[in-house]
């Protein structure tokens, strides 16, 4: 497993308290002398939730949002806190003044813990719960660059964990501990290790088996789903500082006769004190209603209503057989390398080209300019691409730091998708503007 996925997960979490605690020039102290750092946020924004197409109320709110940051290095943090949007105008008659949508749920008490992580990849157990963004598990073909807080009127808190026990290595991940949700596990078995003992060169021969199943029963029902996999991998370079494997797979729905998948593929990860850097490509084979990356970034709205013509929930939906090219590159770069998680350039992107004319994309990219003050962040999805009914989704923000980085000025739009009652989907933007201050320690 790449242990840079832990890093992703809080990547993002923690820019000013980088800024104040790691220093550009300074290397991280050992871990038994690391202090524990903290950071102090408070972002109060307007926020408005506009209608596309017609569809829908216009909406506004003012938005506070406190944090509190705790980090205690590689193996212990937590990042608590949640936006309270109290209405200004819109909106139907009689709503209350704090927006029901954000509270009326179990599932959405969860957004109050943000992150919280203890141990890590290495640590023979560790644990993470909260926001779920660009989640892979293990070898990501069941679950790719999931989020699990693509509904906007859905905030749970997911969680996963890791363990390790001789040649085999364990992930369990629930997408909302709070809710019955997807739940999936992977065992991954080192067979050299299994057969010669432990060696330097842990994971160069790997089988793994892994399944998700989705009772459907919180985040709005929809139809539940199972999935297995079966997957290979064999590391066939290794360099200071470079790596290359080649991977084959085999999966279907059980229960679903017919519906299955296979893919074979190649990657590679280089990593230089500047620059990491993932790259990965499939072929990918289709059949029955089976596809790898089943539960994928636009999964917690095509469980309502898939992309496509039909209109379908994702479960039911048909899906042409067929065979695709999936690509997939990840890179990170500092100008500095202090040993922070923050990057001067931090990039993510995905695509995946079907035989019959579809394309899928997802990508993001964050720049830090101007010594760390300003951060530009975008991102963007489009599902179903060449056929009737893609949907598309899209933000951007910006943060520019002031008054020695104590204070920044931040805005942020983008398009939605609201699930309604009806399993439908209904289109909305938004748009927010506001002051933020923070206090590292």
């Amino acid at each position: 497993m790449d242990g840079r996925r832990w890093v992703v997960l809080w990547l993002g979490l923690l820019p000013a308290l980088n800024a104040a605690a790691s220093p550009p020039d300074s290397e991280d102290p050992p871990v038994a002398e690391r202090p524990v750092y903290s950071l102090t946020r408070m972002e109060a924004t307007t926020l408005a939730l506009l209608p596309r197409a017609g569809a829908g109320v216009d909406e506004g709110f003012a938005q506070v949002e406190p944090t509190l940051i705790l980090d205690g290095g590689p193996e212990l943090g937590i990042n608590l806190g949640a936006p309270v949007r109290l209405r200004l105008w819109g909106g139907e008659r009689g709503m209350g003044r704090v927006r029901s949508e954000d509270w009326d749920s179990p599932s959405d008490w969860g957004q109050l813990v943000r992150a919280l992580k203890l141990g890590s990849d290495s640590s023979p157990v560790g644990v993470w719960f909260g926001a779920l963004e660009d989640y892979s598990l293990l070898s990501a073909h069941l679950v790719r660059r999931y989020s699990n807080r693509t509904n906007p009127d859905y905030h749970p808190a997911g969680g996963f964990l890791t363990g390790t026990l001789g040649p085999l290595y364990t992930e369990v991940f629930v997408s909302d501990v709070l809710g019955a949700r997807l739940m999936g596990t992977e065992l991954s078995l080192d067979v050299r290790h299994l057969l010669f003992g432990r060696s330097r060169e842990a994971g160069r021969y790997t089988i793994a088996v892994s399944a998700v199943h989705d009772w459907g029963r919180a985040g709005g029902r929809a139809p539940g789903v199972t999935l297995a996999h079966l997957d290979g991998t064999a590391v066939v370079l290794t360099r200071p500082g470079l790596e290359a494997h080649l991977l084959m797979g085999w999966g279907g729905r059980p229960g679903e006769g017919g519906a299955w998948g296979a893919v074979v593929g190649a990657g590679a990860d280089a990593e230089t004190p500047v620059l990491d850097l993932s790259l990965r490509l499939e072929v990918r084979r289709q059949h029955g209603g089976f596809r790898q990356g089943f539960f994928g970034p636009d999964y917690e709205l095509a469980r309502f209503q898939a992309a496509g013509a039909d209109s379908a929930p994702l479960a039911m939906a048909s899906f042409p057989d067929g065979y695709s090219l999936q690509c997939e590159v990840r890179a990170g770069w500092d100008a500095v390398s202090y040993g922070g998680l923050q990057r001067h350039l931090a990039l993510s992107l995905s695509a995946e080209a079907f035989s019959w004319g579809r394309v899928d994309v997802d990508g993001r990219v964050a720049v830090q300019l101007l010594g760390r003050d300003l951060e530009v962040a975008l991102k963007g999805m489009g599902v179903g691409l060449g056929q009737p009914g893609a949907r598309y989704l899209g933000a951007a923000e910006a943060r520019w730091r002031v008054l020695a980085g104590k204070l920044y000025v931040m805005g942020t739009g983008g398009t939605l998708w609201f699930p309604e009652e009806d399993g439908t989907l209904r289109p909305g933007a938004f748009a927010s503007v506001g002051l933020g201050v923070d206090s590292a320690r």
